[in-house]
């Protein structure tokens, strides 16, 4: 699966056309598909960034522009996974049954991590990339690091919503709570493909 979603990637990258759509609509499909839980959002983000340093030296928009509108594909759909984490955390709270504070704990912390895996990952690849890719991917990884991204201000967000800051979280998702935002995202996804099915065709 891994292979497809980096062959995937690729041929976007290579296109040259709409990548920051192509990529976040690809790592959407690829986030529906997988646990929602930190390895497995690790895992996409390694793939799909593999995937664009490898197309980005024969795309169209060049090695600069192709990572970077690859990179914003990737972010958008990271902060949508991080949308789909709020609302099941807020369909948890709302039920008011069952849910302990412990769960809370450990889905908010593990919410609240994505960008830093995020941007983590993609700094693992790009160290290994090559010449032309490096310079270029690791720009990339600094300048997140610097300016942030919109997978880290939705999930401030979310932190400020449910008073959480002060807290020590724990780090992973609780089982309950990755199912649910699991079929979130999955709800997500469906209806981005809906869409798209729908538009006219050229």
């Amino acid at each position: 699966m891994n292979d497809e979603i980096r062959d995937a990637a690729t041929e976007s990258a290579k296109q040259g056309d709409d990548i920051r759509a192509r990529v976040h609509d690809l790592t959407l499909e690829a986030l529906k598909a997988r646990r929602f839980d930190r390895e497995a959002i690790r895992d996409v983000v390694r793939s799909v960034t593999e995937g664009i340093s490898r197309g980005a030296e024969g795309g169209r928009l060049g090695v600069r522009q192709t990572l970077a509108e690859g990179f914003r594909g990737m972010d958008g759909a990271l902060s949508a996974s991080v949308q789909a984490g709020s609302e099941a955390l807020r369909q948890m709270v709302a039920a008011g049954r069952g849910i302990s504070e412990n769960e809370l704990k450990q889905a908010a912390a593990g919410l609240r991590k994505i960008e830093e895996d995020f941007v983590a990952t993609v700094e693992q690849v790009a160290r290994s990339a090559n010449e032309r890719v490096r310079p270029e991917l690791s720009e990339l990884v600094r300048h997140a690091a610097h300016a942030g991204t919109e997978t880290g201000r939705r999930s401030a967000r979310l932190m400020a919503e449910f008073t959480l800051g002060g807290l020590e979280l724990a780090g992973e998702f609780g089982a309950r709570f990755a199912q649910l935002a699991g079929g979130v995202l999955a709800g997500m996804a469906d209806a981005l493909d809906k869409r798209d099915r729908a538009k006219p065709r050229p």
